[in-house]
């Protein structure tokens, strides 16, 4: 797990070693434990390392036949059974997983990533066809840039790398900020800097020439409608099998691993898996909302663990150590994602660093397993009260916005429409539409920069096509019964734990942002509406009146341009946090 980036010049020369060195350092975080570089032909690779698999001999790049070169932001959990199966009769150099990459491709070219199970972002150079082949996991798990300039074609992990090795200057996509105002995350391609696009889930691109001449997509999910019936015993044992399986590939490391837990469905999943494959003594990371509004998942976590064998270890999260990590993580959101939920894993992975390198995650099993409530709303037929998703944003009709904002919804429009194939349900459709835009570009934003910002590396089980294959195409009424979503998964782990309240309401991992910034808003309000970015965008009085309000609405458009107004002065502005959020507002650049 690391950080990759590099250029392919588009006139042969040889990249600006000045360029690579800050594309490096821009990524160090990234990956503390080594670096590596590749420069011939016109093209020029970095490498940051997170030490994880292969201590001895992963230092990349790697080489394959015929000179191909690789540089990979990867875990590849079935290396093993490649090595054993498809590949046995090749020689690796390395017991790295991601030397399978070249191999794969050395063998099949075309349609060679569909071997891969596992997370993925990498660049491989062809040097006997010329060709850069940048690609990303069907999921998205990991993120992956590109920008086509004047001189060159240029990627990275992130996008603030390319700005720092001055590749691309740091201005703002209009569209894209009217995409993060009202759906606190920004769709497709198009990222939030002018000249920056993303690797969309499961896109291959191959450059050559100074251009694309090949793109492909591999689905994460079926293309297919739900079963018309199974048999819930049935179901059971394929979920059990398929879950075990998962959470043991995922397990393979050569470094110290644990869990983030918290009170819900999917971890404690995750945890009883770990449990039954014998690893004792999980180390176990649950944030806590001590005297708060919110429910603390402590107590639920804690009583999980036991149960399980795990321990814990107690993160408490407060109105002062949310302020405080604030800006920090706005820092860290190159690509940015506004969820407040950002901030306690940002403090959670900061605690877990400490101990291990790795850590299971729950994300990806509300998608699969359709566990949010919108999804029973949106599977119903329109007569019966099923509509549109997020058809108005908080800033819709405010008052706030100096324009209303329009298009802000084109590109999950697009999602939506991308999904309504091989017969799918109103309930799959919703499923897709999620794993498209907000799962990739919200919640694993949120997760790769929030623990990469501390050298920690998040796997998430339920993302994997064995997974997904399965829990996709269950029927409804194996999917959400009783009012109550994931409903096989809940049943599957309460076999496990009977004495767990498994069908409980769904809580959600959300911190008690809305009373703190109720708390503060009268300091915030101000500061946040003399900011040049903001005022650029909104009238100030009205920005003021939000921090002022008791609805939570208008809270939450509060929040949305507090975070905004931060992410602005580190990305756009280039004014690197210091102090807390109320220090650094009142330092207006």
């Amino acid at each position: 797990m690391c950080g990759i980036a590099g250029v392919m010049m588009r006139d042969g020369s040889t990249p600006p070693a000045a360029v690579l060195d800050k594309l490096e350092r821009a990524l160090l975080h990234r990956g503390p434990d080594g670096a590596g570089r590749y420069v011939a032909g016109g093209v020029g690779f970095v490498h940051r390392r997170l030490s994880v698999i292969d201590l001895k001999t992963g230092a990349q790049p790697l080489f394959g036949p015929q000179g191909t070169v690789l540089v990979a932001n990867a875990e590849i959990y079935n290396y093993v059974e490649l090595r054993r199966g498809l590949l046995s009769d090749v020689r690796h150099a390395t017991a790295s997983d991601c030397e399978t990459i070249l191999h794969l491709y050395n063998r099949q070219r075309a349609g060679f990533v569909q071997h891969l199970r596992g997370m993925y972002a990498f660049a491989l150079y062809d040097p006997t066809k010329g060709n850069l082949i940048l690609s990303r996991d069907p999921f998205g798990i990991k993120p992956l840039y590109y920008a086509e300039t004047a001189s060159c074609i240029a990627f990275a992990s992130e996008p603030q790398a390319l700005v720092a090795a001055g590749l691309v200057v740091a201005e703002l996509e209009p569209q894209a900020s009217r995409e993060l105002l009202q759906l606190q995350f920004i769709t497709g391609a198009q990222t939030a800097f002018k000249g920056v696009r993303r690797l969309l889930p499961g896109e291959t691109l191959v450059f050559n020439g100074g251009g694309v001449v090949s793109r492909t997509i591999q689905q994460a999910l079926p293309e297919a409608p739900p079963l018309a019936a199974l048999d819930e015993g049935d179901a059971l044992e394929q979920l059990d099998q398929r879950l075990m399986d998962s959470v043991q590939i995922h397990q393979r490391s050569d470094v110290p691993y644990g869990i983030f837990l918290s009170g819900g469905i999917d971890s404690r999943a995750i945890l009883a898996c770990m449990a039954r494959l014998g690893t004792a003594g999980v180390r176990a990371y649950t944030a806590s909302f001590p005297n708060t509004s919110v429910p603390d998942e402590y107590p639920s976590a804690h009583k999980a663990a036991l149960l399980f064998g795990a321990r814990t270890t107690r993160v408490e999260v407060t109105a002062e150590s949310f302020w405080s990590a604030l800006p920090s993580v706005a820092a860290r959101m190159d690509d940015p994602t506004a969820d407040a939920a950002s901030v306690p894993t940002f403090i959670l992975a900061r605690e877990a660093a400490k101990d291990v390198k790795v850590v299971l995650c729950g994300e990806g099993g509300d998608e699969i397993f359709a566990g949010y409530s919108r999804y029973r709303r949106q599977s119903r037929p329109w007569w019966l009260a099923g509509r549109q998703r997020r058809r108005r944003g908080p800033f819709s009709g405010a008052g706030v916005l100096r324009e209303e904002p329009t298009g802000w919804r084109d590109g999950l429009a697009e999602s939506e429409r991308a999904s309504r194939i091989g017969g799918r349900s109103r309930l799959q459709i919703a499923q897709a539409t999620d794993c498209a835009d907000f799962l990739a570009h919200g919640l694993l934003t949120k997760l790769d920069r929030s623990l990469m910002a501390h050298g920690l590396e998040g796997r998430t089980p339920f993302l994997d096509r064995q997974i997904a294959d399965f829990g996709f195409v269950l029927p409804k009424s194996l999917q959400i019964k009783n009012r109550r979503g994931k409903y096989l998964l809940r049943r599957w782990l309460d076999r496990q734990a009977p004495q767990d309240d498994c069908f409980a309401r769904k809580k959600g991992f959300t911190p008690p942002y809305l009373a703190w910034l109720r708390a503060a808003g009268e300091r915030l309000g101000p500061l946040v509406a003399a900011d040049a970015a903001i005022d650029e965008l909104c009238h100030p009085q009205a920005v003021e009146r939000l921090f002022l309000s008791d609805n939570d609405r208008d809270l939450e458009a509060a929040w949305t341009l507090l975070f905004f107004a931060l992410w602005h002065r580190q990305h756009i502005r280039g004014v690197a946090p210091d102090g807390d959020t109320l220090a650094c507002l009142a330092g207006q650049a």
